[in-house]
């Protein structure tokens, strides 16, 4: 098998430490098999991403010494091939406009929880003659998926074989009302599209690959292997994120610090004092 692995940040703010340690796991796991290590900007977020953040994400890779294998590519610039993907699964009958808000949803106490919140409690789901001209997102009718694709499973390095349970999600969005494809389908049309063989990636992530399990069938994408990561935490015992206002590489490359010493450091299971590492 040809190795192909990527690291894929979005350019929303500075990488930190956690961002080191997940592009590093992904370019070695790469290098060490005489593979290819690429580099996805997933700028798709029109109000938050910056051109000097991917310029910030370009010069933290270099100063840590992860060689990437061909220019970086832009999820802004693939925005057909999701429409694309949107088009056939709004042909096979899975997808029905949302005009809900967040604050719509947390108001709903019929909302269950999922792994990622509470989930959405199907108030559009069935609207008849809905007026496409309103704001609206684009979701996917978790039960209908199901059913066309049955059983499904993935495997993950640390996990074995999974069954994959998507609906534990219930009806995620797919097309945001601010933006022309969600996570969940921008990554797996990529992933394919560009030929990831294997996914390496923060253990935050293992709940989402139920749904991009479910992606692939539908869409008939190959399954690559994943492998879900430690993540890195800070003195508070908390994963390290950019919302926490974790320290920045950026900051550590200023105060002097040696980013090929720092990647050694890391490969060797070392960091820096009062961080530590979590599952999830």
């Amino acid at each position: 098998m040809n190795i192909h692995t990527r690291f894929a940040p979005s350019p929303t703010g500075r990488l930190h430490l956690g961002h080191a340690y997940s592009a590093l796991q992904a370019h070695d796991f790469a290098r060490g098999a005489g593979g290819r290590f690429t580099l996805r900007i997933e700028d798709i977020d029109g109000t938050r991403s910056r051109p000097e953040h991917v310029a910030a994400i370009l010069a933290d890779l270099d100063w840590l010494g992860l060689i990437r294998d061909e220019p970086p590519t832009f999820q802004s610039q693939r925005l057909g091939l999701y429409q694309d993907a949107l088009d056939r699964l709004r042909a096979m009958g899975l997808l029905y406009p949302c005009f809900c808000t967040r604050a719509d949803i947390a108001a709903s106490l019929s909302a269950p929880h999922g792994p990622d919140g509470p989930l959405y409690p199907g108030t559009c789901r069935g609207l008849v003659d809905p007026d496409l001209t309103r704001p609206h997102s684009w979701r996917l009718d978790m039960a209908k998926a199901v059913a066309r694709t049955g059983a499904l499973t993935w495997h993950d390095a640390e996990a074995g074989t999974v069954d994959a349970d998507p609906a534990s999600h219930g009806d995620v969005i797919l097309a945001r009302k601010d933006a022309p494809a969600s996570y969940h389908l921008a990554v797996t049309v990529d992933d394919a599209a560009q030929g990831i063989s294997h996914v390496v990636r923060g253990a935050d992530l293992f709940a989402a690959t139920h749904v991009h399990r479910l992606l692939q069938a539908l869409l008939d994408l190959p399954t690559p292997e994943y492998r879900h990561h430690a993540l890195l935490a800070g003195p508070d015992g908390q994963r390290l994120a950019k919302r926490h206002g974790a320290p920045t590489l950026e900051s550590l490359r200023l105060a002097g610090e040696d980013g090929r010493a720092l990647s050694d450091r890391l490969r060797k299971g070392e960091v820096p004092i009062g961080f530590g590492q979590i599952e999830a």
